[in-house]
């Protein structure tokens, strides 16, 4: 077993966020109460929603686009930069930036220039940042998220968004249940399928976020290509770029998407690709197929049932292809740069 004195600085980083980030996430969960509801309030008044972030931000807004719309809000998630150059109309919309520091190029710039509507909301760990300073803000418990890849900061930003879900009515004991239990799914049989890849596709339906944030973490941290593709998207063309060294890696949870992405694991399969799922289904493994159990779960709760997992499957699979894990070359935590 490698020391932790023998461990490189960036994954010691990663593991000290990630061992706090559930206790820190139940604490953003309690304390957020009074702002979410407010934004309640307001998706109540408006019926849109508009999350705009950037990165691992990003991916947690869609994540939790399918979300709100199972509960009857028009939710879409864009990227700030894109805002920034081809703009939504704000008119009558909830609108939530999301940001891990609150200091991000595209935050900076949007609120300088944008006309921030009372509608408009914050969720960043930063409590003195330049977006908590702006407009009211959910903020996560435990401040900045110090190692370079995102990890306890999607937990924390998920429980802000069940706090949210919760002021909207939705029962959040499944997700808060699966927060205290703090599984830690072997996934060694997830890295080893995936030994010989030279890049990693990421998808999956109603739990598309999740593929998306995982591949900006297998990105940062291999420095190999690995990107995401939502399932159908996958099926229209980009198959054909599979072969045993692309790795196809699933995510599912138990929801009426779950039997889609079972066939397109067949599928990738058949093309001779390596294939991992994450899954919280409950479903039958596919032979040939890594599959990781996370426990049975579906919506927000099959969000904290995956993460944890494939967090653990980003570490291992990135630490078998560089020696200086989690410490970024061309990059930086927060981008002060468009």
């Amino acid at each position: 077993m490698t020391s932790q004195t023998s461990k490189p600085a960036g994954l010691v980083a990663i593991e000290k966020e990630m061992a706090r980030q559930n206790a820190d996430a139940i604490a953003s969960f309690e304390a957020a109460a009074a702002v979410a509801m407010t934004i309640a309030q307001s998706l109540r008044k408006t019926g849109r929603l508009l999350l705009l972030g950037m990165g691992g931000s990003h991916a947690v807004g869609r994540a939790l686009e399918p979300l709100y719309r199972s509960l009857g809000i028009d939710a879409i998630a864009l990227p700030l930069s894109e805002q920034l150059g081809q703009p939504l109309s704000l008119i009558g919309k909830t609108v939530l930036v999301t940001s891990q520091s609150g200091e991000s190029a595209e935050v900076l710039r949007w609120l300088a220039e944008a006309a921030v509507a009372g509608d408009t909301f914050g969720l960043t760990l930063e409590d003195g940042s330049t977006l908590a300073r702006t407009v009211p803000s959910l903020i996560g418990a435990g401040g900045t998220e110090n190692a370079f890849a995102a990890a306890r900061s999607l937990t924390v930003s998920f429980a802000l968004h069940l706090a949210i879900l919760s002021a909207l009515g939705e029962d959040p004991a499944e997700a808060l249940a699966i927060l205290h239990l703090e599984r830690k799914p072997d996934v060694d049989a997830a890295v080893a399928a995936l030994a010989d890849a030279s890049a990693v596709v990421t998808s999956g339906r109603l739990m598309q976020g999740v593929a998306e944030a995982i591949a900006l973490g297998l990105t940062e941290l291999s420095r190999i290509p690995c990107f995401s593709l939502e399932g159908g998207q996958l099926r229209h063309g980009p198959m054909e770029m599979l072969g045993p060294n692309v790795g196809v890696v699933l995510f599912r949870a138990k929801d009426a998407t779950s039997d889609l992405v079972a066939r397109m694991a067949v599928s990738a399969l058949k093309a001779g690709s390596p294939v991992v799922v994450f899954d919280a289904s409950d479903e039958n493994p596919i032979e040939g197929v890594a599959t990781i159990d996370t426990g049975t779960a579906s919506g927000i709760a099959a969000i904290f049932a995956l993460l944890p997992a494939a967090q653990r499957f980003m570490l291992g699979f990135a630490g078998a292809r560089v020696a200086d894990l989690g410490m970024p070359i061309r990059t930086t935590k927060i981008t002060r740069s468009e």
